[in-house]
């Protein structure tokens, strides 16, 4: 089969449980899944899960710089604000964190992907339009790639999630790796 050489080789996933695989045995984490689906389109792409469970912006920030420094890394999937959101912490600090990350990743040459939360009504009508205005505004700011919605397709469907009700199945993280494939795929 040919491999095709991309101007992407590693791509690094940056987020919290909802990227990283959370209640998932190995083989069905989302680095993995999306990893082998690259391949089966001919990409040899390594996909990196840089995500770690209950993951705030602020923890995210925090090892931004270790993390990011590890050579070769190409794209950067930054999915952080869902626990931040969960705890009712400040849409404009999450905002703050997420554009540190961003400067961050900028000045490694790394390019960035924005994949966008959406707050329940929970915290309140204003919370959540402050909320989920962050990640579109971001995106613009800095003319980045966004994927509106992280978990489209997925949320709130039994079927695609564990038992728990906030955390991707098998299935639901297949529909994941779906959705930031299509993004992979588009900025090659």
């Amino acid at each position: 089969m040919h491999i095709k050489a991309s101007a992407i080789e590693k791509v690094l996933l940056f987020g919290d449980s909802l990227m990283a695989g959370y209640g998932l045995p190995k083989e069905h984490h989302l680095s993995l899944v999306l990893q082998n689906n690259l391949k089966d389109d001919g990409l040899n792409i390594e996909v990196i899960n840089g995500s770690v469970s209950g993951s705030t912006s602020s923890g995210g920030l925090n090892r931004a710089e270790w993390t990011l420094s590890e050579p070769g890394i190409d794209l950067i999937i930054l999915g952080l604000g869902a626990n931040d959101m969960l705890r009712g912490i400040q849409p404009l600090e999450t905002e703050k964190n997420l554009e540190e990350i961003i400067n961050i990743a900028t000045n490694k040459q790394i390019k960035i992907v924005i994949a966008g939360m959406i707050a329940p009504t929970s915290h309140g009508i204003t919370y959540k339009k402050q909320f989920d205005a962050i990640y579109p505004k971001l995106s613009k700011k800095y003319n980045l790639p966004l994927i509106p919605f992280l978990l489209e397709g997925v949320a709130l469907d039994p079927s695609l999630n564990l038992q728990d009700g906030i955390h991707p199945n098998k299935e639901g993280t297949i529909i994941i790796s779906e959705t930031l494939q299509k993004i992979i795929n588009e900025n090659l």
